[in-house]
């Protein structure tokens, strides 16, 4: 009995709202691929180009937290050290990112900077 009004409600006409359901049906994808994997494409792009860029001396953090120094490379693999004297050997694909030192640079610098400025001040006023 349900089945027969279906099919009553399908035959009356209201084409035009299975034509609206087919394109929502349709648009789901293309949302899925904009929404979900272009983005994340996008991040293993930068990911790997960050990877790649990376070399001995630079500072990091690895997906565990763990900051420290790049002291050496191997073929798939960083020597990072950690502490004076302590080194660890982890995949190139663990290194979450690159500290930027450059940032926590130019706060420090600023002020060591007005500091060089003000002695170099004080000896020109002295001499």
């Amino acid at each position: 009995m349900y089945a027969l009004s279906i099919l009553a409600q399908e035959s009356d006409g209201g084409g035009g709202g299975s034509f609206a359901s087919l394109g929502v049906l349709l648009l789901i994808p293309f949302a899925m691929y904009f929404f979900l994997i272009r983005p994340q494409r996008k991040r293993m792009k930068e990911q790997a180009a960050m990877q790649s860029s990376l070399g001995v001396g630079d500072e990091v953090i690895t997906s565990s937290g763990v900051y420290g120094f790049i002291t050496g490379e191997e073929d798939d693999l960083f020597w990072l050290e950690i502490d004076d004297d302590v080194q660890i050997r982890i995949a190139k694909a663990a290194i979450q990112g690159h500290v930027n030192a450059g940032a926590a640079d130019a706060d420090k610098g600023d002020g060591a900077e007005k500091a060089a400025a003000t002695t170099v001040d004080d000896e020109a006023d002295d001499a």
